[in-house]
């Protein structure tokens, strides 16, 4: 026996060389599928569609005879049959394809089904035998053309048919090959939800489905019905033809088919009969029950044209199973009363299954946004129940309305867990990034692997207006990678009086940088860092996320974070650098400033002695009258000259003296 064997945690969407040999060298006629495989689960649907066509075709063949109104006869619509001979042989057509297509499709054994998917047998002469046992007689006996040899070589081989009998055996053969067609849809539903999990793939998708259905179901008992209409009529001048056997004038039942309109005798017979008035639906003076069929003939019906036919029985299908039967005006005749019974059940059947999960598809479309209904009703009465304080509430609010709209009810995580890791990289890696390689931080790294790892840890991270991220003192548990949004960056420098920095982080932008220090120190057991700044939203941001346990294995596994590249692109894009490096060079500057403008002054004060000390020099036997004046005056312009300069440097040094803001940890990427 030929086996292959199917890894149990993998579905074969097409047939490979290594799945199925020597495949790509045989034909089409001689090539053995794969029943999980591409090709088989088109080939299904299309099938699928196939069968719905067919149980629609075939209705049709009801619809064939009519009444002609002025000849008062039966006849048949030879080329609306033509039409749906036509279809309904392609269909016949397509089913033996199916019929071929299922000979050469493998099955898997049956004992093999202990783990996994099992192992498929490819022998053909073991399909085949495995067929023949299981569903062809089904499938054989529903592709067979029986309806087209029928109404074209049975019938006219027959000896003086007429169009009762025609109808009469046209819908016994329909019926009788109806039941295997519908035997066939079932087992097809069952292998179509079995490969491809569900039939239709979207909701909308499934209850249009479900809708045709209900749809097929009215159009049979629409045709049924007008059937049944015209062999009530044919009953009723049946019984009556047989009353006026022994008059003048006899009836004879080869009147009432429209081939024998000019048999002799017909139109005296025409002229004296009371057959026709006795079996008329308006106005019978034997008050003839037509039941449930009297619309076929008080609206003309039985000799309108197809559409004007068609519509007005698919109407009446569609009001009677909806209604379950209940505008039904049955007779005291068994076939009617079980055909208003089959009708009124079948109705009650059909709308709990059909319609019970066509609108079990509808409301899956609407079923997250009632999740979030409830969830936001209970979020209401649990701030009522606790009494927060209204802005609080507000906030609450924003956030469940902001997380909504971002995520629409989708919890990602929980969907990336039950994928397979490799799915769940590549995922991360498609979603990620591209927004992690706009981060300048990590656009300095070259490795791909390091980026897909990074990838895959992150988390999304979603904050409203007003909220705070960190706050300055508290434990980083984060890095925060911003995607779009805004937000701001203050410190005091651990609560210090007269220092406040504060800067805006834009999208590319991140915080809690203190936690890649904490990353890369060798030591397990060291506390998460504290917070050095404070993180607060100025509007709604969407950011990703790297918490701490997942940066400290990024750190661990791979040693490229230790370059030097990365270490001077951390300190460039580290806003904690960034201020202390400012604050450094503004303390420097003004440490220059003031030297420089006591140079100045000490300039300025020697410049002043010199030149006192020449005039002292020169004048000295001249102003011995204006000496004592003299020093006086310079006495005191030297003193004021030494309280400015006190003056000044006091004021430097207070402008100086600002707070000393510590240099920032710097990660050990040695």
């Amino acid at each position: 026996m030929s086996y292959i064997r199917l890894p149990s945690t993998t579905i074969i969407s097409k047939p490979t060389q290594s799945n199925f040999p020597n495949n790509s060298k045989n034909s089409f006629w001689t090539q053995i599928f794969d029943p999980g495989g591409q090709f088989i689960t088109r080939w299904n649907y299309m099938f699928l569609i196939t069968c719905l066509n067919a149980l629609f075709v075939d209705p049709l063949y009801f619809l064939v005879p009519e009444i002609a109104r002025r000849k008062y006869c039966m006849r048949s619509d030879y080329a609306f049959a033509a039409i749906i001979t036509v279809w309904r042989s392609l269909i016949d057509v397509i089913s033996f394809i199916h019929i071929f297509i299922k000979f050469r499709t493998a099955y898997v054994a049956p004992n093999s089904r202990v783990f996994g998917r099992g192992d498929l047998v490819m022998d053909p002469r073991k399909i085949a035998l495995r067929y023949l046992r299981t569903g062809f007689a089904v499938d054989f006996a529903a592709a067979l053309p029986l309806p087209q040899l029928f109404i074209w070589f049975v019938i006219p081989a027959v000896r003086s048919p007429t169009a009762a009998h025609a109808n009469h055996s046209m819908s016994l053969v329909i019926i009788i090959q109806y039941i295997p067609r519908l035997f066939v849809i079932f087992p097809l539903n069952q292998r179509i939800n079995k490969t491809t999990g569900v039939i239709a793939k979207t909701a909308w998708a499934g209850a249009a489905y479900y809708i045709m259905l209900y749809m097929l179901a009215s159009h049979v008992i629409g045709a049924t019905w007008y059937l049944l209409a015209i062999e009530r009529q044919y009953s009723c001048w049946k019984e009556e033809c047989a009353k006026e056997e022994n008059v003048t004038y006899p009836c004879n039942r080869v009147y009432f088919d429209c081939d024998h309109v000019d048999e002799p005798g017909r139109d005296e017979w025409l002229e004296h009969t009371q057959v026709l008035s006795n079996c008329s639906a308006e106005t019978s003076p034997i008050n003839f029950t037509f039941g449930m069929y009297a619309p076929a003939f008080t609206e003309g019906v039985t000799s309108a044209t197809f559409f004007e036919k068609y519509f007005f029985c698919f109407w009446f299908g569609l009001k009677s199973l909806s209604s379950y039967g209940q505008n039904l005006e049955t007779s005291t005749s068994t076939g009617e009363t079980l055909f208003g019974c089959t009708v009124c059940l079948g109705g009650l059947v059909i709308f709990c299954l059909l319609i019970g999960n066509m609108q079990t598809y509808l409301q899956s479309t609407t079923a997250r946004l009632e999740e979030w209904r409830v969830k936001r009703r209970d979020i209401e009465e649990w701030m009522r129940h606790r009494q927060l304080p209204p802005d609080l509430q507000d906030k609450i609010r924003r956030f469940v309305q902001y997380k909504w709209l971002a995520t629409r009810g989708v919890d990602e995580e929980h969907i990336l867990r039950a994928l397979p890791l490799d799915l769940r990289r590549q995922i991360q890696r498609h979603l990620c990034l591209a927004l992690v390689r706009g981060v300048p931080f990590f656009s300095q790294m070259d490795d791909d692997q390091l980026l897909d790892v990074i990838c895959e840890h992150l988390v999304q991270s979603l904050s409203t207006k007003g909220q705070y991220l960190v706050r300055e003192g508290d434990p980083v548990n984060e890095m925060t990678f911003v995607i779009r949004g805004q937000l701001e960056s203050s410190t005091t420098n651990g609560g210090r009086s007269g220092f406040f920095n504060s800067i805006t982080l834009k999208a590319g932008d991140f915080c809690g940088e203190e936690l890649l220090t904490w990353a890369l120190t060798p030591e397990m057991n060291v506390n998460l860092p504290s917070s050095t700044r404070t993180v607060k939203a100025l509007n709604e941001v969407e950011a990703f996320a790297l918490r701490a346990e997942d940066l400290r294995f990024v750190a661990k596994q791979f040693k490229r974070l230790h370059s030097k590249k990365l270490q001077h692109a951390f300190r460039y894009y580290s806003h904690q650098w960034r201020t202390w490096g400012a604050c450094l060079i503004q303390a420097a500057w003004r440490r220059l400033k003031r030297k420089k403008l006591a140079e100045e002054l000490a300039r300025q004060e020697g410049l002043y002695q010199s030149y006192n000390d020449d005039d002292d020099g020169v004048g000295e036997n001249d102003q011995n009258a204006q000496h004592l004046g003299a020093t006086i005056l310079a006495s005191r312009f030297a003193a004021n000259t030494r309280r400015g300069i006190n003056h000044k440097e006091g004021v430097v040094a207070s402008a100086s003296s600002m707070p000393k803001l510590f240099k920032p940890d710097e990660p050990d990427f040695s």
